[in-house]
């Protein structure tokens, strides 16, 4: 049989071309990578997309020797998810890893044998992934980074940064996970803003194209600070957000330290890599026989709180030494 000759390109798009899925042996599996987000570096999710595979290698696989992959991106477009795991699927994947729950859920629709393994779900029970976190049933397992629960100590902890908050944009994208979990999202914001006597504003974006008419609309709302919700799309458009915050001297709360990095005020959830690279480990176990539905939900242990002092300063804003102390990491 003719060798063909691999080239790894963990941004590109298809590694392993589906017409060559016939010249693969068969003890060397077919791994299919969905993502919501989009195939090129502006993209803040990629590096989170691409932690996954180089993961395995602790467990002996090796991209392009002894596993195959197959990556399609939605390229910031939620509609293209269901034909695109539709085309894994009908291409004979062994295991489809899919980024989000927006990449999970289409996977499911499109297949309920195949093995699906998901990089950072919202709401896995809510959002009707599994039937509980210890025991999944089906076939979807992998990890989640608590979505819903840690909107309220957001707020919180924005306020504290922004003593005058009294103003509050909501940056979201409705459909980014159930509606149940959505409800769940807004509800927690509601109440964390009631309590804190912050009145709120919600900006929808449906769509990476969509986020130009949100920000119109909240540089004439002209808010003391900014959250942004939990999302595959809008973590795909962090680098716009935080540019759109620094322009309009909008202080930033978001959920992944990416937004940090890239210039954002600050973050607060699960470190998005690490995630990622759990969830290897459960590809491994499918791979050797295990079940996916046996496989419990992995949830993180450790929450990350990043600053970014540099554009504390140019806002204008003192964070207090105590604060400082708290963060995991603080950007100079």
């Amino acid at each position: 049989m003719r060798r063909r000759t691999f080239i790894a390109a963990l941004g590109g798009a298809a590694a392993w071309p589906m017409q060559a899925r016939a010249q693969r042996a068969k003890e060397k599996p077919l791994i299919g990578l969905l993502t919501p987000g989009r195939s090129d570096n502006s993209d803040a999710s990629l590096r989170t997309f691409n932690a996954f595979i180089p993961a395995l290698r602790e467990f002996g696989y090796v991209e392009g020797q002894n596993i195959f992959t197959e990556r399609k991106f939605g390229e910031g477009e939620p509609d293209r998810l269901d034909g695109l795991a539709t085309e894994l699927v009908e291409g004979g994947v062994d295991a489809i890893v899919a980024f989000s729950t927006l990449a999970a859920r289409a996977a499911k629709r499109a297949t309920n044998t195949i093995p699906i393994v998901v990089i950072g779900m919202a709401d896995p029970v809510g959002d009707g992934l599994v039937v509980s976190l210890s025991r999944p049933g089906g076939n979807v397992t992998g990890t989640t980074f608590l979505g819903p629960e840690l909107i309220a100590k957001r707020v919180q902890l924005l306020k504290e940064i922004v003593p005058g908050l009294s103003r509050l944009d909501v940056l979201w994208h409705p459909h980014a996970y159930s509606d149940h979990t959505m409800a769940g999202m807004v509800k927690e914001t509601e109440s964390a803003a009631q309590s804190l006597g912050i009145k709120l504003q919600f900006f929808p974006a449906a769509s990476a194209d969509g986020i130009s008419s949100a920000f119109d609309a909240m540089t004439i709302d002209r808010a003391d600070a900014c959250i942004v919700f939990p999302s595959p799309i809008l973590f795909g458009v962090y680098p716009r957000i935080a540019e759109f915050a620094a322009q309009n001297r909008l202080p930033a709360m978001y959920a992944a330290r990416e937004g940090v990095e890239l210039g954002g005020l600050v973050s607060y959830g699960a470190n998005q890599v690490d995630l990622s690279r759990g969830t290897a480990i459960y590809l491994e176990k499918i791979l050797k026989g295990s079940k996916p539905g046996d496989l419990p939900v992995q949830q993180p242990t450790k929450f990350e709180l990043v600053i970014n002092l540099k554009t504390a300063r140019a806002l204008g804003l003192t964070i207090a030494r105590n604060f400082l102390l708290m963060a995991d990491e603080v950007i100079e």
